[in-house]
């Protein structure tokens, strides 16, 4: 969906619509004051019968927290010049985070999905709430692909640590174009923080708030087996085979939270990923695990991608994926898993942040 100028102008105008003595009219006008001229995206005018207030407008094509503190900066630096004007941001759709950046600094912010804050004088506007008609999906699908997620994976697993960007898409084994890729939607919604020695991510909830929203455990591919010994037996016997082989795989579930956190107990199936190859049918067949549609004791999961291995801790001899890998699966799923990914997330991965 292409957006015109007149989109913005027309969301302006809504904004105080519901305001009968405030009528509002916008150009691109440029501005001429003594200390110099300039142009931002929009002038308006506000005109009421005790007087007319002018707004300054910068619009950015996308509303989040980074492009939303550059766009407020520009506007104080137009104030500056014209101290009794009042600065608005406009984008398509600004962004909670984006909107407190806003109100922060006393700019303004409208949308065009139909969200505003507008405080001046005795004027004061607020629609919030409003979803976001303009769909994130191509943004969100480059940052939760298969590869971008193991970026994530390391930026998590290393909270804190500064990253050059080659060093990352090393750790990762992805290009540095795809780093460089993530590193700016990061950026954009201040994830991730920029300095001498490389950026780093500083806000982990966020970031792990998001990709569980955009989790996708279907890409993987499940198969379910039942066993007539008991899970923790089934676990022990799986991992020492496949030690001794040296068959990649990292129990995941409630097999890992248990590993993680001893309060996650009593659970009837284990979970685990393993690096599929024509040997594993053999090694669950000696173990008279059997394929089963449901009632299974054991699922195995054949990973979309080889990078939920990354970092896999060996916990009293048993491979287990890392917390944040345990814990998306686990919100993957309904019910009890849910209660057990939370403990997880409080107890263990909350306690490295």
């Amino acid at each position: 969906m292409k957006i015109k100028e007149q989109d913005y102008i027309k969301s302006f105008e809504d904004c105080f619509s519901d305001i009968p003595f405030i009528r509002a009219r916008c150009s691109n006008q440029q501005v001429v004051t003594e200390e110099g001229n300039f142009r931002p995206d929009l002038f308006c005018e506000l005109q009421s019968p005790q007087r007319t207030t002018v707004a300054l407008v910068e619009i950015k094509y996308l509303g989040q927290p980074r492009l939303a503190r550059d766009a407020v900066n520009q506007l104080l630096r137009y104030l500056k010049a014209m101290p009794d004007a009042y600065g608005i941001f406009m984008a398509p759709y600004i962004s909670p985070a984006a909107a407190l950046v806003c109100r922060e600094e006393g700019i303004g912010y409208i949308d065009l999905a139909d969200n505003c804050w507008i405080s001046f004088d005795q004027v004061f506007i607020q629609k919030e709430g409003k979803p976001n008609p303009f769909s994130e999906r191509r943004e969100l699908k480059t940052l939760f692909s298969a590869k971008a997620e193991r970026v994530l994976r390391v930026l998590l697993t290393s909270y804190g640590k500064p990253w050059k960007m080659q060093k990352l898409a090393d750790e990762a084994k992805v290009s540095i174009g795809l780093v460089s890729n993530v590193k700016r939607l990061l950026l954009e919604r201040e994830w991730i923080s920029e300095e001498k020695m490389g950026f780093s991510l500083v806000d982990p909830e966020a970031l792990l708030k998001k990709w569980k929203e955009n989790y996708q455990f279907k890409r993987n591919r499940v198969r379910e087996y039942y066993g007539f010994e008991e899970t923790s037996k089934q676990e022990f016997d799986l991992a020492e085979i496949f030690n001794a082989s040296n068959i990649r795989y990292a129990f995941t579930g409630f097999s890992g939270a248990a590993r993680y956190a001893p309060a996650v107990r009593s659970y009837q199936r284990a979970s685990i990923y393993i690096q599929w190859d024509e040997t594993i049918t053999d090694i669950l067949s000696i173990m008279k695990l059997k394929p089963v549609d449901s009632g299974s004791t054991l699922r195995v999961i054949e990973p979309h991608d080889d990078g939920v291995f990354y970092n896999s801790l060996k916990v009293n001899g048993i491979s287990v994926a890392t917390p944040v890998q345990v814990y998306l699966d686990l919100k993957s799923e309904r019910g009890r898993s849910e209660e057990a990914a939370d403990l997880l997330l409080e107890e263990v991965i909350r306690e490295k942040w």
